[in-house]
């Protein structure tokens, strides 16, 4: 993922170009990037903004207003170019900067975290695990070793610990991100359902999956409510064909009209 350092004239017109992009917008580049990714590993050389819409799941006017945000508008009859769009993607997201993960919190989460491959290959290496659990302290996951949460801001300030994760019960969290600002950490992402105070130099992202299954829930019983609506309206237009079939061949009031 390593690409070559902008020119310091680009640094600035790519700081305020940040800046400006919603932060809806961001969260489909990091997309688009994945998708980039996939058809860079395919040896494809360029790719349409209707080709690239279609796989991250948009439509292609709101992908080329995405784009437009970091200053890439493609060439006319011929799209974007793969290698030169992922470069821009990573600058803007920060992907060219070193990142260091720590993960706070190894139950079943945590460990999930900690062993998943996927984030040393997108730039987000998980470099220390904390915990307070005795039986686990000391003990590997994923590689590394349990470090006590006492130990966070010594440890996360050796490492350049840039995002925590937090992964703990909710009575803990608030302690640990505590802990994590102590440290210098500015940005978290948090597991816990909690809402976390923090400094306004800190940006904390909350992931709560009990709410992201509520939500699919509604999705769901929207749904059934308009196929359950849907089977009545056709219930009552097939009365209504049947009351008119009866009407017509047999007159009104069962008088047979000549």
């Amino acid at each position: 993922m390593t690409t070559p350092i902008p020119r310091v004239a680009e640094v600035p017109a790519a700081r305020e170009r940040a800046r400006a992009i919603p932060e809806a917008a961001v969260a489909r580049l990091a997309v688009y990037l994945r998708v980039l990714s996939g058809i860079q590993e395919q040896g494809v050389g360029t790719v349409s903004s209707e080709e690239l819409a279609v796989a991250a799941g948009v439509n292609s006017a709101k992908l080329r207003k995405d784009l437009s945000y970091i200053g890439s508008y493609g060439t006319r009859g011929v799209g974007y170019e793969v290698v030169v769009l992922i470069e821009e993607i990573e600058r803007i997201l920060g992907l060219t900067r070193k990142h260091s993960v720590a993960v706070v919190g190894i139950g079943n989460l945590g460990h999930a975290l900690a062993n998943y491959g996927g984030f040393p290959g997108r730039g987000f290496p998980v470099t220390c695990l904390f915990d307070v659990d005795p039986d686990l302290l000391g003990v590997p996951v994923g590689g590394l070793p349990v470090e006590h949460i006492d130990d966070i801001p010594r440890i996360c300030a050796e490492r350049e610990v840039s995002i925590g994760v937090i992964a703990t019960p909710p009575p803990a969290a608030q302690i640990v991100c505590d802990r994590l600002v102590e440290a210098g950490v500015a940005c978290i992402l948090n597991f816990a359902p909690v809402v976390l105070q923090v400094p306004d130099h800190v940006e904390v992202r909350k992931v709560d999956l009990a709410v992201e299954l509520q939500v699919l829930s509604f999705h769901v019983a929207r749904r059934a409510d308009s196929a359950l609506e849907a089977t009545r309206l056709a219930a009552a237009h097939q009365h209504v064909n049947g009351v008119s079939s009866t009407v017509s061949g047999n007159g009104v009031n069962g008088m047979v009209v000549s």
